[in-house]
């Protein structure tokens, strides 16, 4: 039996955050809600990003744990936020936030999945332009394929 990576409970339409830590410990809390990850998963992605920023282009951020960070990964899984107003990510404007966690190497799979969603400038204006969590989750829900 598989839980679907993204579920509805895992989308925020209207995030609350303002700055980059706030959006990282955002998308983490709703990671550690669903049973994903503990909340030693926020200070690994702290981490990660101390080296190498996870801001990827097209208002989309992917903050995750350092590989260090598997303990605290219990199932493959990722958190959705929207921002109507950009987080500064390292001098980036940022209305997307994907938290994601992965056990072994599926967090490779998400990310690309991620990815191709993100790199269609339709589809990055049609998620900015979505009335709610259910136009979201539409959108997503080929992640869980």
């Amino acid at each position: 039996m598989t839980t679907s990576v993204l579920q509805k409970s895992q989308i925020r339409a209207q995030g609350t955050a303002t700055t980059k830590l706030e959006a990282m410990r955002e998308a983490t809390d709703i990671l550690v809600e669903a049973g994903a990850v503990t909340a030693e998963y926020l200070p690994a992605m702290i981490e990660r990003e101390k080296t190498v920023s996870t801001y990827m282009g097209n208002f989309l951020a992917i903050p995750h744990g350092t590989n260090e960070a598997k303990g605290s990964i219990l199932r493959s899984a990722l958190s959705f936020v929207r921002y109507a107003e950009p987080i500064d990510w390292d001098g980036n404007p940022v209305h997307f936030v994907v938290g994601i966690a992965g056990i072994e190497n599926e967090h490779l799979e998400i990310l690309s999945k991620i990815a191709i969603v993100f790199s269609d400038d339709d589809q990055v204006a049609a998620l900015q332009a979505a009335a709610d969590v259910d136009a979201i989750y539409q959108m997503l829900e080929e992640v869980n394929e």
